[in-house]
């Protein structure tokens, strides 16, 4: 005799026999049975079935779109830390943006130099649709002694604060009203390293001498909208890089470790009186020199004691430009109009310390100028002036970069502004055999 189903065609099977079915599908389908009789009772007991089955098709879709993910990231993983050779933590990269399921990576694009173990930066995408990928996150290695890719000063297209975020979608009317970075904030004390509002640097010393050598490994996101705790991830991922680039090339240093808490980065400008860390002198130069055409507004960053690189940046607000426009004359009102659209006016200080100081350079298209540690000079056409100190024994650099729109405003100035930057630094630092550029350096013409 056949069996069918309830509803199923075949011979009826004897009253008070159940239907068949198979024993694994009554385990996984376990509904309610409708109390009464009639039609309404059988259908809706057909309905729960199929809601049933439904149900149970979903949770394994849904298990096999989990699976394929697991599947997926592992494989991305195992890419990452085989194209970047092992430099990156691949599953530390990937947590960045809330997680990403399918990344790739490329290595070695040959922006930096050599240091003994390739490779030197390597970039890891998050992959999207079919044929496209998103810049994620970029790691790179340099030695504190390369002259190949320095750390770059002046006013050159690449290193402006301003715009190059916002100027995305449309021109600000307040160009210098948020930086496009924040400026670099010390690791604890600052002998770690330091970090912005989307990169993290580790600084490892490898060597003694005059200037000491090291490592910098640097993380930056690809990225805007850079949140805490990925800012948190980052510095996990830079500081785990500078221990594997360093124990490569036979460096036995030890990092110290990353603070419990890293604060946000303001990228907001505000009052020079207001400033009470790295641009705290300027506030005070201002009390005794007056404003005049100077910036109105700064950026600043907390000062570390160990700290191998220092900045403040200050700028001109709108008002400040207007306010400044009808004390210019012939070719300097040009300026002035431009500071209000695609050329803000601005300046920074930059101190390097230690083996910092041992690669700065101002950038000519690619070709580097040096600025020599014990040295002191201007370069008016590269809006970059230095001097030069002796700090816990190591030499060091103190930079003033003048945006190419601005330093004619303000020329006459900067003698005693930056007077006035070096004088505090070295005090504060303890250093000695301060050496400043001549006057002369002041005054050149372009």
């Amino acid at each position: 005799m056949s069996h069918h189903g309830e509803d199923g065609p075949g011979t009826r099977l004897p009253e008070g026999v159940p239907p068949l079915r198979p024993r694994w599908l009554s385990r996984m389908i376990r509904v309610p049975r409708l109390p009464g009789h009639g039609p309404w009772r059988h259908r809706l007991n057909k309905l729960f079935y199929v809601a049933a089955v439904v149900g149970t098709g979903v949770s394994l879709w849904a298990y096999w779109l989990t699976y394929t993910d697991v599947r997926d990231r592992a494989a991305s993983e195992d890419e990452i830390a085989a194209v970047c050779d092992g430099l990156v933590d691949a599953e530390a990269a990937m947590d960045l943006r809330g997680g990403v399921v399918r990344a790739s990576a490329s290595a070695d694009d040959k922006d930096g130099p050599g240091v003994g173990a390739p490779p030197d930066s390597c970039l890891v995408l998050r992959d999207g649709e079919p044929g496209r990928a998103d810049r994620l996150v970029a790691v790179r290695v340099r030695a504190s002694d390369d002259r190949e890719s320095p750390e770059v000063v002046g006013d050159s297209i690449g290193h402006e604060p301003f715009g190059r975020r916002e100027y995305r979608d449309r021109r600000p009317e307040d160009p210098t009203r948020l930086a496009d970075h924040a400026e670099p904030r010390p690791l604890g004390d600052g002998r770690l390293g330091d970090y912005s509002d989307n990169s993290v640097t580790v600084r490892v010393s490898c060597a003694s001498g005059k200037p000491a050598v090291g490592l910098e490994v640097t993380a930056t996101t690809e990225y805007d909208d850079v949140s805490d705790e990925d800012r948190r991830i980052l510095a996990g991922l830079a500081r785990g890089s500078a221990e594997k680039a360093a124990a490569r090339v036979g460096c036995a240093a030890r990092l110290q470790p990353l603070p419990e808490r890293l604060d946000t980065p303001g990228r907001a400008l505000g009052a020079p009186k207001a400033a009470r860390a790295s641009c705290a002198w300027y506030g005070r130069h201002l009390d005794t020199a007056g404003r005049g055409r100077l910036p109105d507004r700064v950026l600043e960053a907390p000062t570390g004691g160990g700290s191998r690189k220092e900045t403040c940046l200050l700028a001109v607000s709108p008002a400040g430009v207007r306010a400044i426009g009808p004390q210019l004359t012939g070719d300097s009102r040009k300026p002035a109009e431009n500071a209000l659209g695609s050329s803000p006016w601005w300046m920074r200080t930059a101190s390097f310390f230690d083996a910092g100081a041992a690669s700065v350079a101002y950038d000519e298209y690619r070709r580097y100028g040096y600025l020599e540690p014990g040295t002191a000079g201007g370069e008016k056409d590269h809006g970059v002036w230095w001097a030069s100190s002796v700090c816990d024994g190591q030499p060091a650099l103190h930079t003033l970069t003048v945006s190419f729109t601005y330093d004619d405003v303000v020329l006459d100035r900067l003698p005693a502004l930056f007077r006035a930057y070096v004088d505090d630094i070295t005090r504060r630092r303890g250093c000695t055999d301060v050496t400043f550029p001549e006057p002369s350096a002041f005054t050149a013409r372009r």
